[in-house]
Formats: C-alpha cells, sequence, structure tokens
C-alpha cells in the first residue's frame, strides 16, 4: 500500500516526543520508551524532539520508529561559544512557531520542566501529555494520568521516564535500554580495528565534568595491565580529550604501545559499533558506557559516592567507594581480565 494511502487511512495521532535532557546516555534511556510510543503512532512513528548534543541522528536515526528528528537547539555544548537559536524565553516560543507548522496531533513530553509544557501550548498540538509533577505543568498539558516524582537512590531520569511510559499502558515494567548497530558503521569499526589483538576492552577516558573522571594516571595504570595480558585496549573518547589520550598511551611500556589504540575521531555510530566488538567497557560515567551497555557489552562504570545507574542491572555494573580516586586500576584490571577467561 502507498505510504500516502496508509497515512490517510491509519488514526492513530501523528505524534513527536520530546527529551528534555542533553547527553547522549540521557537518549540511550528513553530510547525503549520512544520506540512503545511510536508504535501507538500514525505510520508506527514519532518524531523526535531533542537538544543536538545527544547525537540523535547517529544514535536512532536509522531505526525504523523515527520520523523525523528535531533540533531542540537551547544549551549548546560550552566548546560552541554561542547561543542556541531556542534560548531564553523568545527562543522557546521559536520551538513552539516552528512546532506548530507540523501540526502534529500529539506531543510526549518526557520531563518534568514546565517550559517544555508552555512550547507545546504555543506549538498548538491539542495533546499535550507529559509527567504532571508540578500543578502548573498539570494546568499546560491536556489531561494525565500523572505521575509522582522519583526521590530514591538512583539517578531519576530513567525512573520517571519509567514511571510516565507505565502510567500511559506503553509498557508495564522498566525496559531495558538497546541501541541497533548501524552496518556500515560496523565495517568501518572492524576495519580500523583489525590491527588489536583479542579479545578487546574498551575504555571510555572523557568525562562530562571534572567529579566524573577517574584520572589519567589510573586509565594508563588500567590500559597498561590489560595490555600486558595480551589484550588490545581501545580508548574512546572525544575530540576534546585527544590530549588525554596520547597522554596515556605515552604512560604504556613502549613495548606494549601496539595493543592500544586511541580513537578520539570517531563518529557516534561508530562508537556504537566498536562498542558491539568489545569484551567489556570500561569508564567514566559518561554517554559512552551507557552505548556500550545498551549494545550489550559488560561494562563497567567507576561512579565513586555518586547516585547510583539502575537502569541495567546486568550489564552495567557500578564501581563505587567513598571516593573516586579510592577505585583502584588493578582491581578494574581483574575484573576486565575475568571475564569469559
Amino acid at each position: 500500500m502507498p505510504q500516502t494511502l496508509l497515512h490517510a487511512t491509519d488514526t492513530r495521532p501523528r505524534t513527536a516526543v520530546l527529551l528534555q535532557w542533553v547527553g547522549m546516555g540521557d537518549l540511550v534511556w528513553h530510547v525503549p520508551y520512544f520506540r512503545r510510543v511510536a508504535e501507538t503512532s500514525q505510520g508506527g512513528q514519532a518524531s523526535l524532539i531533542a537538544s543536538p548534543t545527544v547525537f540523535a541522528s547517529q544514535l536512532v536515526g536509522h531505526e525504523p520508529w523515527v520520523g523525523e528528528i528535531i533540533d531542540f537547539d537551547r544549551h549548546p555544548r560550552r566548546h560552541e561559544g554561542r547561543q542556541g537559536r531556542h534560548r531564553g524565553v523568545l527562543g522557546m516560543l521559536r520551538m513552539g512557531l516552528e512546532l506548530r507548522e507540523k501540526q502534529f496531533d500529539r506531543i510526549v513530553l518526557f520531563t518534568n520542566h514546565t517550559n517544555r509544557s508552555l512550547v507545546a501550548l504555543a506549538a498548538k498540538i491539542p495533546e499535550r501529555l507529559g509527567y504532571g509533577t508540578t500543578w502548573l505543568q498539570r494546568r499546560l498539558l491536556s489531561h494525565g494520568p500523572w505521575i509522582k516524582r522519583y526521590s530514591g537512590p538512583a539517578v531519576g531520569t530513567y525512573e520517571d521516564a519509567t514511571r510516565f511510559a507505565v502510567a500511559h499502558g506503553w509498557c508495564d515494567a522498566p525496559i531495558v535500554p538497546s541501541l541497533v548497530v548501524r552496518p556500515e558503521a560496523l565495517e568501518r569499526v572492524q576495519a580500523r580495528l583489525q590491527g588489536l589483538p583479542r579479545p578487546m576492552h574498551a575504555l571510555c577516558i572523557g568525562s562530562s565534568e571534572p567529579y566524573k573522571q577517574w584520572g589519567l594516571d589510573s586509565f594508563a595504570a588500567l590500559a597498561a595491565e590489560i595490555a600486558r595480558a595480551g589484550h588490545g585496549v581501545v580508548l574512546i573518547a572525544g575530540p576534546a580529550e585527544r590530549e588525554m589520550a596520547q597522554a596515556i598511551l605515552q604512560r604504556v611500556d613502549p613495548a606494549l604501545r601496539m595493543r592500544l589504540l586511541a580513537v578520539t575521531d570517531g563518529t557516534v555510530a561508530e562508537t556504537v559499533a566498536a562498542m558491539s566488538l568489545m569484551r567489556t567497557c570500561l569508564g567514566n560515567d559518561t554517554g559512552g558506557v551507557q552505548i556500550a551497555a545498551a549494545v550489550g557489552t559488560p561494562t563497567w562504570v567507576m561512579l565513586g559516592p555518586r547516585p547510583l545507574l539502575a537502569h541495567d542491572p546486568q550489564t552495567l555494573h557500578l564501581l563505587t567507594a567513598r571516593r573516586l580516586a579510592d577505585i583502584r586500576p588493578d582491581d578494574v584490571a581483574r575484573i576486565a581480565l575475568g571475564q569469559g577467561a
């Protein structure tokens, strides 16, 4: 049946889903619930409204549930040194007017923030669903059910999204996040990693905040221990960590360096593909470790004394301590080398 005719006979609502948060890991956590919303939408698809900083096109743009990706340019990365076009009151109004042109029937707001509800109202979208955790947000949404905001020991972002999805019947229990690897990205990554010994381990050395950073010395010691065992090590980060990656390489015995590779220039799609090839992923609390767990790679995150990550207890393991610096590289190496031995 032609697509135009299919949509003409599909009475499900034209839907947009909105992600409040601005990190790649945040998108990973929400993907399973976005898929479920799309199943109840016209054509089995939903448009995704998200910050450019989450790299949505590379993480999920190839998945069949994604109808369109709409940039909500509110909080650019600090190094960009620019003002987001949807920043401030005027920017929010601009976003609303842009969405109005698309004539959505429904918007599903994965957020506790009232201002996103104002955007939906300005867009004149008739059905506006959101968490409703404040009285003002409830006034701006079309109807419930509402949820109570999570206040437990874990990071609340995933917990709130789960409660919201369950309340509206898109699922009946938490769904572990998952990602789909792009075949063409996998081919590129396999060629790039061809010279490394197997098995391979990914070290996610980047961090969005200094308090999440385990440290150059710790990563260098961990890389050396894994390489000494004859395994391959892939240092995965963004361009901002290029100098750190090179410094780690320089601190490893020259005889072992051929077992290490620094990848700081790959695309996000290639990071997803690379993680699917690893025996383990070990790293800071950053998007990379969330991606690794979402493709099924056993993952350990150096968390320290911070709130827990409870969305995937079988694949994503937490290394906690009174201080982040108390997590010892030799202990982490034993964990990595013990996997699949």
